[in-house]
C-alpha cells in the first residue's frame, strides 16, 4: 500500500452534521404527503441509500402519487431551510488542519450541488484546507462517482495514494471504482453494520483518520 498523498473528503453526514436536519426534513415531507414519519435514527438509518431515488422507494413514497422529481425539489425547499442550524462534525476542523500540517493534500466531492456545496462549506472556516470543491450539477443525489473519475482523469493523481472518507456505502463504491482505498465513518448517514459490510477500514472520530494516513505515511 502506498504512502497517502491525497484525502477525498465526503460532505454531508462526514464533515457536515446534518443527519438529524435530514431526519427531521424527510419527516416534514413525509407528514405533508400523508406517508408514515421515520421512527428515530435507527428507522433512518435502515433505509437511506444512495442512489436518493431507492431511499424514497425504500420509504413507501407512492411516485405515481408523489412524484420523485417533486419530492426531491419539496426536500431540498425545506432541508435548506433547516440545515442553517448545523455544525460542523466533531473533530472535523481539527483533522482538516492536522492533514495539512502532515502534508497532504485535500479536496471535497460531494453529492450536493456545486452552489449549495460551497454555501454550506463557506459558513466554516474550512474552505483554505481543500484544493478543490466538487459538487454536482442536480439535486437528484444519484452519484458522485464521475465527479471522482474526471478529477483523476484530469489531474492525473495516482489512484493508489489517495483515500477517500465518508459515512456511506456509496463513498467505498465511489473509492474502488476509481482504485482508491476508503476509509468510513460510523457517525454518518449510514450504521457502522452497513459500512462493516464493505471491508473498508471503519473509524468512529474523524482524528483517527489523521492516525490512519500516519501509519500508511505520507507521499
Amino acid at each position: 500500500m502506498k504512502p497517502v498523498s491525497l484525502v477525498v473528503w465526503d460532505w454531508n453526514g462526514t464533515l457536515f452534521d446534518d443527519v438529524p436536519v435530514s431526519i427531521d426534513t424527510i419527516n416534514e415531507l413525509l407528514l405533508r404527503h400523508a406517508y408514515p414519519p421515520l421512527q428515530d435514527t435507527a428507522d433512518y438509518h435502515s433505509k437511506f441509500c444512495f442512489p436518493i431515488i431507492q431511499y424514497y422507494r425504500n420509504l413507501g413514497i407512492d411516485f405515481d402519487r408523489t412524484p420523485f422529481d417533486a419530492m426531491a425539489h419539496e426536500f431540498m425547499d425545506i432541508y435548506h431551510k433547516k440545515n442553517i442550524s448545523c455544525g460542523l462534525v466533531k473533530g472535523a476542523q481539527e483533522t482538516l488542519a492536522q492533514l495539512k500540517s502532515d502534508g497532504i493534500s485535500q479536496v471535497l466531492i460531494s453529492a450536493s450541488m456545486q452552489q449549495h456545496l460551497e454555501n454550506q462549506v463557506d459558513r466554516f472556516p474550512i474552505r483554505p484546507y481543500f484544493e478543490n470543491l466538487l459538487g454536482i450539477s442536480d439535486i437528484y443525489a444519484q452519484s458522485k462517482a464521475h465527479i471522482a473519475l474526471r478529477f483523476f482523469e484530469r489531474t492525473g493523481i495516482d489512484p493508489q495514494t489517495v483515500v477517500f472518507i465518508g459515512d456511506s456505502v456509496h463513498d467505498y463504491e465511489v473509492a474502488a471504482g476509481c482504485g482508491a482505498q476508503c476509509v468510513l465513518y460510523t457517525g454518518g448517514h449510514q450504521p457502522a453494520e452497513k459500512l462493516a459490510a464493505t471491508g473498508a477500514p471503519l473509524i468512529d472520530s474523524l482524528p483517527r483518520l489523521a492516525e490512519y494516513c500516519r501509519q500508511r505515511g505520507v507521499q
